[in-house]
């Protein structure tokens, strides 16, 4: 079943009275409940543009965007629309909203009237999901950027949304903490929360089933991470390339050991180069 379906959109921001520059052209894709979709491209195409527009955080200028069935442009569902997209951004400093970390955790259901004893169970989950129960005390401005990174997923976890949407939540962490969300992003997808990552960076495109390439506003790809690193002219074309492990193997290759261009993982590889040496 369908939980986003978005249909021929398109997006400009405008720049003055009669200029304007397009975002988002004729976009068209559908994300399943349960899916971990990676949206990928360079800077300054599209990706943000994106993500907002599946929270309703913008609605589109032309085409239709459905969220759990319902439309964004429809003022009646904007609030259930946003319930179930939650949306983590690039800086968790923009998203803390309390010194403490069950208080910033607590917010979102506190704001849309959740009983008391209800919200308690649920920061007390959406803490554990994250693997941040031992911090719920500490203050917020003392943790690392990692950690302040699964505080705003815990906040979004708490109002109980289907699909979870990271926009570039990982951009401004160290590998560490780029590690730790990615992998509260596995588990949550694990345990049956549809998950679209909003990303540059191609090394994180590995740890999705499915991928789209956004090019200067056009989908110009939507299959496997596989198949996307096979695919030189879109990456080419899309200003992207390789993931270290699959550049690598690309350059085995080409020097003559005959391993697999499309690896995801380093343990992938080592196992294709160590049969190869048998």
């Amino acid at each position: 079943m369908s939980v986003i379906e978005v249909d021929n959109v398109s997006y400009s921001y405008r720049l003055g009275e009669k200029e304007s520059v397009p975002a988002l052209s004729s976009a068209s894709f559908f994300v399943e409940e349960g899916e971990f979709l990676t949206v990928v491209g360079k800077n300054g195409s599209g990706k943000s543009t994106l993500a907002k527009l599946l929270n309703g955080l913008l609605l589109p200028q032309s085409g239709t965007v459905k969220v759990d069935g319902k439309l964004t442009s429809d003022e009646n569902t904007i609030f259930e629309v946003r319930k179930a997209a939650g949306m983590v951004f690039q800086n968790p400093d923009n998203q803390m909203v309390a010194t403490i970390v069950e208080d910033d955790v607590a917010f979102g259901p506190e704001n849309v009237g959740i009983e008391s004893d209800e919200i308690k169970r649920r920061v007390a989950w959406a803490l554990e999901t994250v693997g941040m129960s031992a911090y719920r005390k500490h203050s917020a401005s003392r943790l690392s950027g990692g950690q302040k990174q699964r505080i705003a997923i815990a906040g979004v976890l708490a109002l109980k949304p289907k699909i979870l949407i990271l926009d570039e939540a990982t951009s401004m962490l160290d590998p560490k903490g780029r590690q730790e969300v990615l992998s509260v992003a596995k588990k949550l997808n694990d345990d049956g929360i549809t998950v679209i990552l909003i990303t540059h960076n191609m090394d994180e495109v590995a740890h999705s089933k499915r991928v789209l390439v956004l090019d200067n506003g056009s989908i110009s790809f939507d299959g496997t991470p596989k198949k996307l690193f096979l695919e030189d002219g879109v990456l080419n074309s899309a200003g992207l390339s390789l993931p270290p492990v699959a550049k690598l193997a690309a350059q085995l290759n080409n020097g003559g050991m005959d391993v697999s261009k499309n690896v995801l993982f380093i343990d992938e590889l080592v196992g294709e180069i160590c049969a190869r040496l048998k």
